[in-house]
């Protein structure tokens, strides 16, 4: 049983009666072992939370100060069986000044207590009236006599070593300085942050909230847990919502209903280990921790080991099946418009600076070539030139249906490019001829033959006509190195090599949906947007072949592409979890379980996944030589960018790790 690098983490907001601190007790011991019943590591609770916030200059008065201590004691030894950790408000006297201050909890123990550094004083908050700021008391105070025992306090990292997580913690107003504590505490190692706070509610104010969460766990690479108070605080000028969040690296991943007037919990699975990779990956993240990070800040505290979700365990978090495609409607559209721009860039970009005066690019019927000739259009549209300098090829042989041959020259018919045919069957055959192959074994010879019969009729069609000959293989053909060396592996320049197979589709059927079609369409796109339309519903219609083999007695495609490699959306994913985060192989396929658990069996995902691994290792050396093409997404294999890897790595490990599951 492996963990996955996920830990669960709530944030509460509980039941409160301002200046009840029994009342408050009780039901912030209640809201932990529930938060601890639904899977919760981490547990923060909201600022002051167990006097309330809103209780004014009663701050002042010591039965409150003394009361608050006495339940801090009962919530500290209600926590004696409980592996998590319990983040919450309280305050605290420090010689003769009051500290507004997070308690951290494990196991019956107060390991910590952090002062808020940075008091709001302003329009509705003056808390500067009660509290004084523990910027000066953390630099000059490091332990707190409380409970019976010396209590580490300041600026504290609280450590799980046995899973190499650290945690920090800052409090409501901490957040919105220009330079927070979280900041700071995330360049000295910490990976999650936890804010229990008490934000009031004004109009616009919640979206600034989620805003300022979700850059600062982008900003820091981190998990961010927050918790506000509730409308049970007092409302004698102010309304607090209970607004809580969970984000990590820039993603919310839940956040509460506001103004609920019962107890709201909520929970997610924060990815630590993406949190490493990311740091890990991202230099700068380290440089900026080196300038401006002092290590003598910060005191080391350390946490028994926290329990972590394993692959033994049910896991709350979802994962898209398409990670490089996002499900909002309005991201989509911004995502095709983006990519398909900067496609068309790159290509005006070379083409202007090779001089060339055509573009020469093979068109099958399929989605890649038919992308790949959409951009190039687009191209020539942004440089003003004529479509008919754009020679489109169609090349039938030995496995052409005319289901593909249909779509292809109608796709060129409408575009209104220079269309032209040139059959390779008969080159093919002399070559068989020449090397001694026999035709009727439909081996790899006679597949490859083919491909670079084609590749070979492109690049001399460029040199004859002074044109660039275009690439069309994609990101996902890459990976699984599902392309013929040096046939339609290569070309003068490759617009499609930053995009994966699923996103293709997703831009063809963008262009036919929106550019060509709709309020939106641009009419003069091309000659005939309504025959362009129908052309690419065909293109969409037909499955992924590379066309190799003859087809079937009724003419219909024999050699289906994900037949052979396994589906391309499974492909993609692994690539996406395996390039953008080094994701390992047992997490990895704990992941596709979660996202295609209705779509594939554990075995199914196995399995293709095996081929993924084996294909990506075995194939390196065709993404070694691949020619230059523009980056799209987060994601990239160009040799000269992202990735770099060894042609002759071993992949051993890899599926090692497989080998023991299931």
């Amino acid at each position: 049983m492996e963990h996955l690098g996920l830990i669960r983490g709530a944030a509460v907001t509980p039941v409160i009666r301002v200046a009840n601190t029994k009342f408050n007790t009780d039901e912030i011991i209640a809201s932990i072992q529930q938060a601890h019943e639904g899977g919760a590591s981490i547990i923060v609770l909201p600022e002051l939370c167990i006097t309330g916030y809103t209780c004014g200059d009663l701050f002042f008065q010591d039965i409150l100060y003394r009361n608050q201590l006495i339940q801090l004691e009962r919530i500290v030894a209600s926590t004696t069986q409980l592996p998590g950790i319990v983040v919450l408000g309280f305050y605290l006297r420090v010689e003769n000044s009051l500290y507004n201050c997070a308690a951290v909890i494990q196991r019956g123990e107060l390991k910590g207590v952090v002062p808020k550094m940075f008091l709001p004083n302003a329009r509705e908050y003056y808390e500067a009236r009660w509290f004084a700021s523990g910027l000066d008391a953390a630099g000059k105070v490091d332990s707190v006599y409380l409970l019976g025992n010396f209590v580490p306090f300041g600026n504290l990292l609280f450590e799980d070593s046995a899973h190499e997580l650290k945690l920090a913690v800052e409090i409501c107003q901490d957040l919105f300085v220009p330079i927070s504590p979280g900041a700071r505490l995330s360049l000295a190692g910490a990976h999650i942050i936890c804010n229990p706070s008490a934000s009031d509610e004004l109009v616009g104010k919640s979206e600034y909230r989620q805003a300022l969460v979700k850059q600062k766990s982008t900003d820091c690479f981190c998990g961010y847990i927050y918790s506000s108070s509730g409308v049970h605080e007092s409302t004698t000028d102010l309304v607090f919502g209970g607004h809580c969040m969970i984000a990590e690296n820039g993603v919310l991943l839940e956040q509460s209903r506001r103004f609920g007037r019962e107890r709201s919990i909520i929970y997610a699975d924060i990815d630590f280990d993406r949190i490493k990779s990311e740091r890990s990956y991202v230099q700068g993240f380290e440089q900026c921790a080196s300038y401006y990070n002092d290590t003598t800040l910060y005191t080391n505290v350390s946490l028994d080991p926290l329990p972590v979700i394993s692959t033994a365990d049910r896991v709350s978090r979802s994962y898209t099946k398409t990670p490089f495609i996002p499900h909002d409607k309005a991201q989509l559209d911004a995502n095709c418009r983006e990519s398909f721009a900067i496609q068309t860039a790159a290509l005006a970009k070379r083409l202007s600076h090779t001089g060339s005066s055509k573009a020469i690019i093979g068109i099958s019927g399929g989605l890649d070539s038919t992308l790949a000739l959409l951009v190039v259009v687009e191209t020539f549209k942004l440089l003003n030139k004529d479509p008919k300098d754009i020679i489109a090829v169609t090349m039938p042989g030995f496995g052409t249906t005319d289901q593909t041959y249909n779509n292809a020259t109608d796709i060129m018919d409408a575009l209104g490019v220079d269309r032209r045919e040139i059959p390779i069957s008969e080159a093919v055959l002399q070559h068989f001829k020449d090397i001694g192959h026999d035709p009727d074994v439909h081996d790899q010879v006679f597949e490859n033959a083919q491909a670079r019969e084609r590749t070979q009729i492109l690049m001399d069609l460029a040199n004859k006509e002074n044109g660039l000959q275009i690439g069309t293989g994609d990101l996902s053909e890459l990976a699984l190195g599902w392309c013929t060396y040096n046939g339609d592996h290569m070309s003068m320049y490759n617009v499609n090599g930053g995009i994966p197979k699923t996103l293709v589709r997703i831009i063809v059927r963008w262009v036919m949906e929106t550019l060509l079609t709709g309020p939106e369409e641009e009419k003069g796109f091309c000659k005939d947007n309504a025959a362009l339309a129908a052309a690419l519903q065909g293109v969409l219609d037909t499955p992924i072949s590379p066309e190799l083999l003859p087809p079937g007695d009724e003419g219909q495609i024999t050699q289906i592409t994900e037949d052979k490699v396994g589906p391309y959306i499974l492909h993609d994913f692994f690539l996406y979890h395996t390039i953008r985060y080094g994701t390992n192989p047992a997490k990895l396929l704990a992941l596709a379980g979660i996202a295609f658990q209705d779509d594939y069996d554990a075995a199914t995902l196995k399995k293709w996944l095996t081929l993924f691994y084996r294909r990506f290792f075995s194939q390196q050396f065709k993404r070694s030589a691949s020619p230059d093409g523009p980056k799209i997404g987060s994601v990239s294999l160009s040799p000269r960018g992202d990735w770099r890897m060894p042609s002759d790595a071993d992949v051993s490990d890899w599926l090692r790790e497989l080998t023991d599951i299931l």
